[in-house]
């Protein structure tokens, strides 16, 4: 499987970023796309000069040349579609979150063991030299016992469409199912969840907020009923520890990056600001009892890596990760798994907003309904 041959189901915003990596891919080949607006699919097929182009995602599945479909719409619409794709005895990568609720994104996953076909959930913060760094200090034992994370993400004021882009789908729950917490939250909780291993979730607790103003016109047209702003705080199996912080708007001037702590040293990850406000992956740790606190040089830690390991670009980014995986190079990542995970974590925050109460993993797992849109 040199030529991996692949169609994009969705060609909005992500669609289209998704095709513009895949044309930096050796072995990569977009034999077709989908979307619902035939016009604007035939213009992006003509435009990357992708051969064909259809308005039906069923009509795309019955085609026999193909290895596996890349699913770019929105929440509610990832699990029939991925659900489906599978069935026909395709692979799939789908756009982050997995799905808009933990029954959804269980059911993908249970469907790609059943057909025997490789899932992967975009989750590009796994391929960051940050997390490379990490990782590599985490495995080494340079952190010792990790027994908290801390998950953040920043945004001044950048909510969707109510702040100039995107368009009010992202701010509905029937179609996006959440907001700031499975349009940016995802990544970097997924990033920590990654690095920690991935742990089984015991209790969860949170609260959300949609404080900040917006103009009216914009939140009438928006029908915005998502948050604006989520907390959370997540008890694993074993103690380690997690909080969240995840904003789309927020009155600060900015926070600061994820971090982990362990029982000899610790690591900040770099925020998701630029300029002034921005700061670099750093290490903190005791040597020979004086308090150290160190940054790295990721550039050179990176280029020296894809001089020196076979199929490095295999981790260059998740759609590189993903064709080399089904071209048998490199085991795949359990992103789905991670993803879903994520999703667990999502939904129970909402729910403990809902109940007003912490919720345990089970509570969550055991109330969770599919939120997809039918077909």
């Amino acid at each position: 499987m040199d030529h991996i041959r692949i169609a994009i189901i969705g060609v909005g915003q992500i669609g289209k970023m998704h095709i513009e990596k895949y044309k930096g891919i050796p072995g990569a080949e977009l034999v077709a796309v989908c979307d619902v607006n035939e016009l604007e699919a035939n213009r992006v097929a003509e435009q990357y000069g992708i051969p064909h182009a259809y308005a039906d995602f069923r009509e795309l599945l019955k085609r026999d040349d193909l290895d596996a479909v890349d699913v770019c719409l929105h929440n509610n619409f990832h699990a029939p579609v991925t659900i489906a794709a599978l069935g026909a005895g395709l692979h799939v990568y789908c756009e982050k979150p997995i799905a808009g609720t933990y029954s959804d994104g269980r059911a993908m996953v249970e469907a790609a063991r059943k057909h025997g076909k490789q899932l992967h959930v975009q989750l590009f913060t796994l391929y960051g030299k940050d997390t490379k760094a990490a990782k590599t200090l985490i495995d080494g034992g340079m952190l010792g016992r990790l027994y908290h994370a801390r998950s953040t993400g920043f945004r001044r004021r950048n909510r969707p469409f109510v702040d100039g882009y995107g368009t009010p789908y992202f701010t509905r729950k029937e179609t996006a199912a959440g907001g700031a917490l499975l349009d940016m939250g995802v990544y970097h909780i997924a990033q920590l969840l990654y690095l920690l291993g991935n742990p089984q979730v015991d209790r969860i607790t949170g609260k959300l907020y949609q404080e900040t103003d917006m103009r009216a016109d914009r939140k009438e047209q928006s029908g915005f009923d998502v948050e604006e702003l989520a907390t959370g705080f997540i008890r694993f199996a074993g103690g380690l520890t997690l909080d969240i912080v995840e904003a789309w708007a927020v009155h600060l001037g900015g926070f600061e990056g994820s971090s982990i702590a362990g029982s000899k040293g610790g690591i900040r990850l770099p925020n998701d600001q630029v300029g002034a406000g921005a700061q670099p992956f750093s290490y903190h740790s005791t040597v020979c009892d004086m308090d150290m606190d160190s940054t790295l040089d990721l550039d050179m830690m990176d280029l020296r890596r894809h001089r020196l390991n076979e199929n490095e670009d295999a981790y260059s980014s998740s759609q590189h990760h993903w064709v080399a995986a089904l071209q048998g190079r490199v085991p795949l990542l359990p992103t789905a798994e991670i993803a879903l995970n994520t999703m667990l974590i999502s939904e129970g925050i909402y729910m403990s907003e809902e109940l007003g109460r912490e919720v345990s993993a089970d509570e969550v797992i055991a109330r969770s309904r599919t939120s997809a849109v039918k077909l």
